[in-house]
């Protein structure tokens, strides 16, 4: 998706910026060129102060997107979720923290292979994607506090670079 970007804005460098953090924050951008955060519009004033950018390259980066089909039908269905993992101790939760090898397979059932079998329930699994984060990572909140037992299970698997508990 972001070589998607970069292809299509290779020419303007502001509008692939706004259209990045769109993407990662899941911006919507309706047929009508309007841009929202789940249903509410969003000024475009407010999104360039925060990028630091021209309100017009917003603008244009919300009308581009809408001119072409293929990135229309993208934007058109990104949505926001709530990100829970750093907020999870003020839950009574445990976050983990496992950065890995993106591109290897079942790091997420091996992880919820080993939490399953000591009974721990999962609140959220949330994964970067490697195409659109430079440093992906996959959070894990879990119900509780993980015992150390089951902290070293995970330490164990064979794919993880490290995990964090926070």
């Amino acid at each position: 998706m972001l070589k998607l970007l970069e292809d299509f804005f290779s020419r303007a460098h502001g509008r692939r910026l706004v259209a990045t953090e769109m993407l990662k924050c899941g911006m919507r951008v309706g047929s009508n060129a309007a841009i929202y955060f789940g249903s509410i519009e969003v000024p475009p004033a407010k999104i360039a102060r925060a990028l630091n950018v021209d309100r017009r390259v917003v603008i244009q980066t919300a009308k581009d997107i809408a001119a072409d089909a293929r990135l229309l039908q993208i934007f058109y269905r990104l949505q926001p979720r709530a990100f829970i993992g750093d907020a999870a101790k003020e839950l009574g939760c445990d976050a983990l923290i496992i950065r890995a090898e993106a591109k290897k397979k079942n790091i997420v059932s091996s992880v919820a292979r080993v939490l399953s079998e000591n009974s721990i329930l999962i609140r959220q699994i949330v994964t970067d994607d490697p195409y659109i984060y430079p440093d992906p990572v996959l959070t894990i909140v879990i119900d509780g506090h993980l015992n150390p037992k089951v902290i070293k299970k995970l330490k164990e698997l064979p794919f993880a670079d490290s995990i964090t508990i926070k």
